[in-house]
């Protein structure tokens, strides 16, 4: 599985991108491939410094299906309101995604203590 991660810095009228989101999602939402979304807005900071105040996750099959999304009227609507309402301050990167759920990896330890 792959994910489009879009990782925003912070903006000086925060506002304007919480009005222009439902819009983003719409366009988003329409892109071919899509399997899920998930969105993160920092809340506080634990350690070190941040760049970034939200981020944005698109979850594909593939990377080839992302890229056929992005490239995608929808994908294209959604990139430029994207950066109409970010100005331009963002990253966008594609990664390989791998996720397992807490009931297997207790499994796996279960298995593992038994194995000495």
């Amino acid at each position: 599985m792959v994910k489009l991660v879009i990782l925003i810095e912070p903006l000086d009228d925060w506002s304007k991108l919480e009005a222009a989101w439902p819009q983003f999602l719409h366009y988003a939402e329409e892109m071919p491939g899509l399997q899920r979304e998930a969105v993160s807005t920092v809340d506080s900071m634990l350690y070190g410094n941040c760049a970034y105040m939200q981020m944005h996750e698109l979850f594909f099959d593939s990377l080839e299906t992302a890229r056929q999304a992005m490239s995608s009227p929808a994908g294209q609507a959604a990139g430029r309101h994207l950066q109409q309402m970010t100005g331009g301050k963002l990253v966008l990167f594609f990664a390989d995604y791998k996720e397992d759920d807490i009931a297997n990896l207790r499994k796996y330890k279960q298995g593992s203590e038994g194995a000495a």
